[in-house]
């Protein structure tokens, strides 16, 4: 008897990108099946951390772990960590990332790009939080003298007429030395262990199809990508998905302990 479980995702190329096979059916997902359903990352954050019974894995932020440890687990596969990955800060203007009047446009409270603002530059208090797709415009309209941009965000601020005033993934690297760690899945507790081991191996395998077959899941990327540009899209999932997709290894580890302050080996699922 196959058993369905709610998958929540965001609708960002990465996660179609490495879902798709597992999602629709092109790997053999033996007793379990995945019905997805996709949110932006402050409301899978917020979803996770209220433990909605819909929920069965879920991704978040790796900044709101210290909320879940209760309820759940890290897969070892199917997250967003690396180098040269970090969210941006932008501005329509020149400006000092640490002068503490600016106001900032940030993509949620709970995300992993709010952690880092405050931790490497902790002048910058005057915050706001907003849909993630609605920093640029706003920041370019002139609501916001910063924005911290994610996702396809990263790829576009200069259509909007801004410019980089740091990049915090960089920052972070040249302090801590360790890759960052961005959105993490999650397994919920109530799951038995031995399913929660086999979601990570499926979710690893779906990840290994998507590089074996990197073409294939073009439509479903699309489907649900915000900025349709086939050339950002696929930045995009060369950017965010990289063998720390398929595991994160000692470093990776390292580094969620570092930006989390969670030492725990049983936090994660192999």
């Amino acid at each position: 008897m196959t058993r369905t479980l709610k998958l929540h995702i965001s609708p960002c190329p990465n996660d179609t990108f490495i879902f798709d096979a597992l999602v629709n059916g092109r790997m053999d997902s033996g007793a379990l099946s995945f019905e997805a359903s996709f949110a932006d990352i402050e409301r899978l954050n917020e979803i996770a951390m209220t433990g909605d019974a819909q929920a069965d894995v879920c991704k978040v932020s790796y900044a709101v772990l210290p909320h879940l440890r209760e309820h759940w687990r890290v897969l070892d596969s199917g997250g967003a960590l690396g180098y040269g990955n970090g969210p941006l800060l932008v501005a329509a203007r020149e400006v000092s990332p640490r002068d503490g009047s600016l106001r900032v446009a940030l993509p949620g409270e709970h995300t992993t790009a709010h952690r880092l603002l405050k931790r490497l530059f902790p002048p910058l208090t005057r915050m706001e939080f907003c849909l993630f797709s609605e920093i640029a415009p706003r920041v370019a309209a002139g609501d916001f003298d910063v924005g911290v941009l994610i996702h396809e965000g990263r790829f576009t601020y200069q259509q909007y007429g801004l410019h980089l005033i740091a990049d915090l993934g960089r920052v972070w690297e040249e302090t801590i030395g360790l890759p960052l760690p961005l959105g993490a899945i999650v397994v919920s507790t109530k799951l038995p262990e031995a399913v929660q081991r086999e979601i990570n191996r499926l979710v690893r395998a779906s990840v290994e199809y998507a590089f074996a077959h990197p073409d294939v899941s073009a439509d479903f990327v699309h489907a649900h990508a915000r900025e349709l540009d086939s050339a950002v899209t696929a930045q995009h999932i060369k950017l965010f998905v990289n063998d720390y997709s398929l595991s994160l290894g000692s470093e990776g580890r390292r580094a969620v302990a570092e930006l989390t302050g969670i030492d725990d080996p049983h936090l994660f699922v192999e």
